[in-house]
């Protein structure tokens, strides 16, 4: 049997459950969650792929990996970034999320960023962490510049745009994301998959996936063999 990753409709919780992997014999599930609550509405994307999970793994290696996403935003400078033009060859890593997250983004940005300093400087230079915002009318290409450094990393590549382009971009990943909207308690939330892809340098096809979970140890463990293009 086949395993099958699923991105699933949002449901209304604090974390949602957006992509699962069904186990060849028993379901062993892979979670990845959103940050932020209140009600979602509209069409959530359905991508059937295969992936070979490891229950020792912090990752989930993808047997049939995902195209980049042909998505041109602004970057922190207020200039265009073509993703796939400019991470082409290039290790990469792409992440959907927002500024105001009270939790899951910043603690990946912030793992992300530790686990990159154990890395000697010539492998950091050669990676690309990319940061899309998903609440783009509060996420501008100042206030990414101001959050990202301090956040993760000031390497990092923030970017920000119109947002039917970066949910058509998300959804080309399989990841679900919701227009930014208000709680019961007036606050405005972005509802989004939480996980972060890796792109292979070696063909620019987003092959491993990690979900919210991922610590330090285990980031700092893969980025080398991700920096190769290997499967961690």
């Amino acid at each position: 049997m086949r395993n099958v990753l699923r991105a699933a409709r949002p449901r209304p919780a604090a974390r949602r459950t957006r992509l699962a992997a069904a186990a060849l014999a028993a379901a062993s599930v892979l979670t990845l969650s959103a940050c932020g609550t209140g009600s979602t509405s509209g069409d959530s994307p359905v991508t059937d792929v295969s992936v070979a999970p490891d229950a020792d793994k912090p990752g989930t290696i993808l047997d049939r990996p995902f195209d980049k996403p042909d998505l041109v935003l602004t970057d922190t400078t207020g200039k265009p970034y073509d993703l796939r033009a400019r991470t082409k060859g290039k290790p990469t890593l792409v992440y959907f999320g927002y500024t105001h997250c009270p939790d899951v983004c910043p603690l990946t940005m912030s793992n992300l960023a530790t686990a990159m300093k154990e890395l000697p400087k010539a492998e950091r230079d050669k990676l690309e962490v990319v940061f899309v915002t998903t609440d783009p009318e509060r996420d501008t290409p100042a206030e990414l510049a101001k959050w990202l450094p301090a956040a993760g990393d000031p390497s990092f590549v923030g970017l920000s745009g119109p947002f039917p382009t970066i949910q058509a971009g998300a959804r080309q990943l399989g990841i679900g994301i919701d227009p930014p909207s208000k709680d019961k308690d007036g606050k405005i939330v972005s509802m989004h998959g939480a996980q972060v892809m890796a792109f292979s340098p070696k063909n620019d096809r987003g092959y491993v996936v990690y979900g919210e979970s991922t610590t330090v140890e285990e980031y700092a463990k893969d980025l080398p063999k991700l920096i190769r293009g290997e499967n961690p």
